[in-house]
């Protein structure tokens, strides 16, 4: 049995000097915040904070588990 699909993401994350990103299924949006992320690798989640639409990134605040 191999890695789980949040391990996967870590492993690359690292192996790569990749970011974590926010897909929302259309467009990728970088997260000032890659620390927090880390523990939701993996999952659908619900990101609160601000987005720079010029730069596509958003200024994380909160992070939260998709219900």
């Amino acid at each position: 049995m191999g890695p789980t699909d949040a391990e996967c993401t870590r492993i690359c994350i690292t192996a790569h000097n990749a970011s974590y990103v926010l897909y929302d299924g259309k467009d990728v949006y970088m997260l000032s915040d890659q620390d927090t992320p880390e523990q939701f690798a993996a999952q659908k989640v619900k990101v609160v904070g601000t987005l720079d639409p010029k730069t596509k990134t958003i200024r994380v605040d909160s992070i939260a588990v998709a219900e």
